[in-house]
């Protein structure tokens, strides 16, 4: 059964509806309502711009007429008109006692919804191209995909997350070259991924030199696609490798996949999708390859066949959301990848568009922008990567620094440092906006007082303190009268709003928006907490404020959680 929050903008656009005869509906309203940006404002405001055409008015004028005719309601405190604006105030007691009920009511599960109602969400995220490392620049992607995971599935839907492993393509060719050329299976069970990886980069050093190098490369991934027993033995190995170390990365920062059918695993369904885009007389041929012409689209061409009649990403990819389709059902299937890849997308969803599937639409391309470390970026084809590992290894190793140094006495110290220098790599990647680029920077990634994961973690672990000593038992029974001070009021406004900033983050595809919001919570409690003492001597006040402390809490930890960010409670 769904979850059905207590929304202030229902109330007003019902208080307008009923009390303004106004042409619009109460969906339209509600959707007109806004947040002042300053609290003096009051706490919603309606725009009277768009019914200056209904009432032949100013705007101004109509929002100083609608001001008497709003009906008296205990939920809201007083209407005035300002500007072009009728800007409303909510009633504090009711406000209080509304918010801090439903949170003790619902506890973790404050938030929640059923809006999915168990429709299948597909998504494609990660993706590490096999014998290549893991670096920093696949952070973005595993990061917000395992986040979109759990905001999907916490407004109830049935997720399917798949790692889309990039282990199919000429790379393989270019690997197997250089390893015939300058490797041998001694270095490379030596030296495993970071082997592969000089590989890899001597191959594009040479090949700038002996450009016949890249026709070797064609030929031996050829050889693969042809079942040619020396080069999938190869494939087979490198790709083990690999998996080994990507998994590694994955248990550091407990991310799981539903499915990690790579791009090999849809070999045997080209083929069909060959034979269905002839069949739809889609496609032509350019010099020797097989292409869909998209010229009245204003797009360049969608390669489906090379001319020595080897696969693409588009003609997988294509073939990948088919089967899809198929198997899952699913209402979206998202991709989240760089931006870079936008006219990838732009083109085989074109693509499926003409080949008359109407669920089209339903294919999301979700993208993101660079990665810097201390700004630089990085290439894996010159070898300038930072291995992921060993960026989450140094995070959580400086933050064991930090912690001996300022809690020398904490318990499981390790395990925390772990929790706290993994959950800042996190937060630094989901702390801005996705189609922004990330710059990582330690100093300011473990900064405990800044807008930073560690600063959210302590101001969890704050709170828990504060409830392990007064012997907290969340209950209904609390005076809301004891918070109606402004700093009290305020943080419960923030409270109120996380259920909507939750739906808005997955109508975004923007873990962004619980990242900013949690620290806006943990700036305002803190606020409360420097302005009210908790712990006091008045039985009816402390109880008050210590309901307003497991709230925030209980935000905090859920926030943290749809981030993929633990949320210790001793720090």
């Amino acid at each position: 059964m769904e979850q059905k929050y207590f929304d202030y903008k229902e109330i007003i656009a019902e208080l307008i509806y009923s009390g303004v005869e106004c042409q619009l509906d109460k969906d339209e309203i509600y959707k007109l309502l806004e947040y002042p940006p300053d609290e003096n404002l009051g706490d919603l405001a309606f725009p009277c711009f768009k019914l200056s055409k209904v009432f032949k008015k100013a705007p101004i004028a109509i929002a100083k007429d609608m001001e008497g005719k709003i009906p008296s309601s205990s939920y809201i405190k007083r209407v005035v008109a300002t500007g072009p604006y009728l800007n409303f105030w909510f009633a504090p007691e009711q406000l209080v006692e509304n918010v801090l009920q439903q949170v003790l009511s619902s506890g973790e599960r404050f938030g929640a919804q059923n809006i999915g109602d168990g429709r299948n969400i597909v998504i494609d995220f990660s993706a590490p191209n096999i014998a290549k490392p893991f670096h920093v620049g696949h952070l973005s992607s595993t990061v917000i995909g395992n986040s979109l995971y759990k905001i999907f599935e916490f407004l109830g839907f049935n997720c399917v997350g798949i790692n889309h492993l990039g282990d199919w393509g000429t790379q393989f060719g270019k690997l197997i070259t250089a390893y015939k050329k300058w490797g041998s299976r001694e270095t490379v069970e030596k030296g495993l991924i970071q082997e592969l990886m000089r590989l890899y980069v001597k191959f594009h050093e040479e090949a700038e030199k002996d450009p016949g190098l890249e026709d070797e490369a064609r030929e031996w991934f050829n050889k693969i696609e042809n079942g040619n027993q020396e080069a999938l033995e190869l494939w087979k190995w490198f790709k083990e490798i690999s998996l080994e170390e990507f998994q590694r990365v994955y248990e550091v920062l407990e991310i799981n996949f539903d499915s990690l059918a790579g791009e090999s695993f849809y070999n045997d369904k080209i083929e069909a999708v060959v034979q269905e885009l002839k069949a739809k007389n889609l496609l032509q041929e350019s010099e020797g390859a097989l292409i869909v012409n998209l010229d009245q689209y204003e797009m360049p061409p969608c390669l489906i066949l090379k001319k020595d009649g080897s696969s693409l990403y588009a003609t997988r990819d294509i073939a990948a959301a088919l089967y899809r389709k198929k198997t899952y059902n699913f209402a979206q299937c998202l991709y989240v990848t760089g931006i870079a890849q936008s006219l990838h997308f732009q083109q085989w969803f074109k693509v499926i568009e003409l080949m008359g599937y109407e669920w089209s639409k339903e294919l999301v391309h979700i993208p993101f922008g660079w990665v810097n470390l201390e700004g630089e970026k990085l290439s894996t084809r010159k070898g300038k990567v930072v291995l992921l590992e060993d960026l989450l290894r140094e995070t959580v190793k400086r933050t064991l620094e930090i912690i001996k140094e300022k809690n020398p006495g904490l318990e499981e110290k390790e395990e925390i440092a772990k929790e706290v220098g993994v959950g800042a790599v996190v937060f630094g990647a989901l702390s801005v906006n996705r189609i922004k680029d990330v710059t990582f920077s330690w100093s300011e990634a473990l900064n405990f007082d800044g807008e930073t994961g560690p600063y959210i973690q302590y101001t969890h672990a704050r709170a828990c303190s504060i409830l392990r000593k007064a012997g907290f038992k969340p209950d209904s029974s609390f005076d809301p009268h004891q918070l109606c001070n402004k700093e009290a009021i305020r943080l419960v406004k923030t409270i109120y709003l996380f259920p909507e900033k939750v739906v808005t983050a997955m109508k975004e595809y923007e873990p962004s928006i619980i990242s900013r919001y949690l620290i806006v919570l943990a700036q305002e409690f803190n606020a409360f907490y420097h302005e009210c003492q908790v712990l006091v001597n008045d039985e009816a006040l402390q109880k008050a404020r210590l309901v307003l402390v497991y709230a925030v809490k209980t935000i905090l930890a859920t926030g943290l959680r749809l981030l993929g960010i633990k949320a210790p409670e001793r720090m």
